[in-house]
C-alpha cells in the first residue's frame, strides 16, 4: 500500500515526493545559481501539489549537473548562499528536503554531499558519499561514515548517494543503525537502470528497510538521465515506480511502524537478526562470531582480492583525470596524516 501517492496518508505514514528533477547544465556560477532558484521553485511546487507531502527528495547532481567539473568557482559550502536559500524553502513551506552539492574541501577534491533539512529549516543530516563512482567521478572519497537522523512522523533516515546502494553493505549499515528508510540519490543513466532497479529491492528485503530512490531525467544535450524513482516495501516489493519524464515528482507513502514491527515479529528472513545469530535454532542466541574473511581484512587494513594484481583500472586516467598523488587522509602536497 502507498495511500493512492500519498492523497490517502495513514496517522503514523509518511509521504516521500521524489523528484525526477531535469538535468541541468551548470557551467558558471550564474547558472549555479539559477539552479539553486529552480530546487528552491520546485521545493514550493512538491507543497502545493501535496498537501500531505512530509519529505521531497532530490536526486544527486541536481545542483551540478552531471560535467564533474571541479572548478571551486562551482563548489559550494554547507553554510553557502545556496543551502541557505533551501533552508527558507523549507521552513517556508514546511516541509523536509533531500538536498545534494558538491562541497568545497581545501585539503583535496570536493565531497560530493547530501543534506537533509527540516520542516523548520534545520540541517539535520549532512553525509559525503563513501564510494564515488571510479573511475568516473573525481570526488574525495566520504569521511563522515553513514549519519542518521530523525524523520517525519517517528521516522528513522538514513541518505546513500548513487554508487553507494551497490554496496550491500552500505544498506545493511543503515539499517544496523537503525534507519527504517533509505533514500537513495542518484544521476545515473539508462545503462544502469537493471542494477538500480534490483539494488533498490535487494536493500530493502535484505534489511526489512523501506528504499526511497530518484534519479535526475532529461538529457543537458551531453547525457541522458533516467528518472526511474522508486519506493520499495521492507518486503522487497516495489510500491511506486517512476519512468523517464523530467521533473515529476513521484510520490507514495511509506510506514515506518510496519518496519519495527517486521524487525521485532518476524522469524522467517529477518535476516538483519539472524546475520548475528546464526542457527539459534541449535545453539542458544546463535554464533555471534564472524565468519566473512573480507569483513576482517577490511577492519584490519589488508583488504585484497586473490586477483588484485590483474585490475586494469586502478584511477581516474581513463577518463582525464590526472594520477592521484595524496593517499586518502592526507592534505594536498602531502602524505597521510
Amino acid at each position: 500500500m502507498n495511500g493512492l501517492g500519498g492523497l490517502n496518508k495513514s496517522p503514523d505514514g509518511v509521504v516521500i515526493g521524489l523528484a525526477q528533477l531535469q538535468l541541468p547544465a551548470v557551467e558558471t556560477p550564474e547558472q549555479l545559481a539559477a539552479q539553486a532558484r529552480r530546487i528552491a521553485e520546485m521545493t514550493a511546487k512538491a507543497r502545493k501539489g501535496s498537501r500531505s507531502m512530509d519529505l521531497i527528495v532530490f536526486p544527486e547532481y541536481s545542483l551540478h549537473g552531471l560535467s564533474m567539473n571541479t572548478d571551486p568557482a562551482l563548489m559550494c559550502r554547507v553554510d553557502g548562499p545556496e543551502v541557505e536559500l533551501w533552508r527558507e524553502a523549507c521552513r517556508e513551506h514546511r516541509i523536509w528536503g533531500c538536498f545534494s552539492i558538491m562541497e568545497l574541501n581545501p585539503d583535496g577534491n570536493p565531497y560530493n554531499t547530501g543534506l537533509i533539512i527540516d520542516d523548520e529549516g534545520g540541517i539535520r543530516l549532512k553525509y559525503r558519499k563513501l564510494h564515488p563512482w571510479v573511475p568516473v567521478e573525481p570526488w574525495e572519497p566520504g569521511d563522515l561514515g553513514i549519519p542518521m537522523c530523525d524523520g517525519p512522523n517517528g521516522s528513522r533516515l538514513a541518505l546513500v548517494i548513487c554508487h553507494d546502494g551497490m554496496f550491500p553493505e552500505m544498506a545493511r549499515e543503515c539499517a544496523y543503525l537503525g534507519a527504517d528508510i533509505m533514500l537513495r540519490t542518484a544521476g545515473y543513466t539508462a545503462p544502469i537502470r537493471h542494477a538500480w532497479q534490483v539494488t533498490n529491492q535487494a536493500n530493502a528485503f535484505c534489511n526489512l528497510m523501506y528504499t526511497a530512490s530518484v534519479c535526475l531525467s532529461g538529457s543537458d544535450g551531453v547525457f541522458d538521465s533516467m528518472g526511474e524513482a522508486m519506493i520499495v516495501g521492507f518486503d522487497g516489493m516495489t510500491l511506486v515506480h517512476g519512468g523517464g519524464r523530467p521533473d515529476e515528482i513521484v510520490a507514495g507513502e511509506v510506514r515506518p511502524s510496519l518496519v519495527r514491527e517486521a524487525r521485532r515479529i518476524w522469524g522467517v528472513e529477518n535476516n538483519l537478526y539472524q546475520l548475528g545469530h546464526r542457527g539459534y535454532v541449535a545453539v542458544q542466541g546463535g554464533a555471534g562470531d564472524c565468519p566473512y574473511t573480507y569483513m576482517h581484512d577490511l577492519a584490519a587494513g589488508r583488504y585484497r582480492l586473490p586477483w588484485e594484481d590483474e585490475v586494469l583500472i586502478k584511477d581516474g586516467t581513463s577518463e582525464g583525470f590526472p594520477p592521484p598523488e595524496r593517499r586518502y587522509g592526507g592534505a594536498k602536497g602531502g602524505a597521510a596524516r
